[in-house]
């Protein structure tokens, strides 16, 4: 079931596999502040379904942003998903090995932050994504 559709983000919601299915958002300088409050709210949705599992699907993310600003987003987000219940987080990667190379440093950061109190996958598909995730 689709719990938000918005111009930024689409939350769909399997409550028999308690899995949280999100495009990540394009990341765009000029609206960088409505995606941070697209992501506080889907933060706010797994809270409020209790949502154990979260696939966020990168493959066509678009990033126009700064490497800075885009590592602050990750550390952000990754802060506020530790205050949920989530024990499991997989990642559909994107094509560009740029932006998963930046990724990965971002997700590296956020361990090193002692932030991530959860599981993190990184898949090359949904469907690997969405097997590993029932596991």
């Amino acid at each position: 079931m689709i719990l938000l559709q918005n111009s930024i983000l689409r939350l769909e919601y399997n409550p028999a596999t308690d899995i949280l299915q999100v495009r990540y958002p394009d990341l765009q300088r000029y609206h960088l502040s409505e995606i941070r409050h697209s992501l506080q709210i889907m933060v706010e949705t797994i809270r409020n379904y209790d949502v154990r599992k979260l696939m966020l699907d990168a493959r066509t993310t678009s990033i126009e942003i700064e490497e800075e600003e885009n590592r602050q987003l990750t550390l952000e987000l990754a802060g506020m998903l530790s205050k949920t219940r989530l024990t499991k987080v997989a990642r559909v990667q994107p094509s560009d090995p740029e932006k998963e190379s930046r990724a990965q440093r971002n997700i590296e950061a956020a361990r090193k932050a002692g932030i991530l109190n959860y599981e993190v996958g990184t898949f090359t598909t949904p469907e690997e994504a969405l097997i590993w995730l029932k596991a």
